[in-house]
């Protein structure tokens, strides 16, 4: 280790602390979780779907985030419909191939999502160009529309119903606050879908 190691950890965990202090008294980020979760709820009372995408780590939240609607996150219930669209390597290859990487989120949305579905895009920069036009697809076939971005915002605001908008412009802060927005949009979810089952409010 470096001479300097201690000092970065503790930057990093400065750095930390500070995002997530600000996201949990960020009054507009309860309110767009709030909306997420009920957007999601909605569409699958309707039999809808919730599609997921988003690159390198983000790709690793998709897939995430999938896995605790479709297992489990706070209590047993039955699974509920999403669908990372990260995980098909022959989809993702083939598309890339015959068409450049920039539609291999967007020619899946046009062939698995249909009207009233949600889609939930994942950017730090808020400006991928595969997310971005995956977007624009899920936009012109009626799905709901939701992104994960970082302080700025990117070219996805103007394409997303509801963004949320992690307060950092260090990608693995930004990744942090992310993937703890969807733990707690997928909890309201599973409370709103199962509120027989949902347990007590730890307080």
């Amino acid at each position: 280790m470096t001479a300097d190691a201690p000092r970065y950890v503790a930057h990093y965990l400065a750095a930390s602390r500070a995002a997530m202090d600000a996201f949990a008294e960020d009054a507009e980020a309860t309110r767009i979780m709030l909306a997420m979760a009920d957007a999601i709820a909605a569409s699958m009372r309707a039999g809808g779907k919730l599609l997921i995408a988003g690159n390198g780590g983000s790709a690793a939240d998709a897939q995430h985030i999938a896995g605790e609607f479709i297992s489990r996150l706070m209590f047993d219930h039955a699974p509920l419909p999403a669908v990372a669209l990260t995980t098909d390597s022959s989809a993702m290859t083939a598309t890339a191939n015959d068409y450049g990487y920039d539609h291999v989120f967007e020619r899946q949305v046009i062939g698995l999502g249909q009207r009233g579905d949600v889609f939930l895009a994942i950017s730090t920069s808020g400006n991928s160009p595969s997310v971005v036009r995956a977007l624009a697809a899920a936009r012109e076939r009626g799905l709901v529309t939701l992104g994960f971005a970082g302080q700025a915002g990117g070219k996805m605001v103007e394409k997303c119903d509801h963004v949320l908008r992690a307060p950092s412009t260090w990608t693995p802060i930004i990744q942090q606050v992310h993937i703890t927005a969807a733990h707690i949009i997928c909890a309201l979810v599973e409370r709103a879908m199962f509120p027989d089952a949902a347990p007590a409010i730890p307080g």
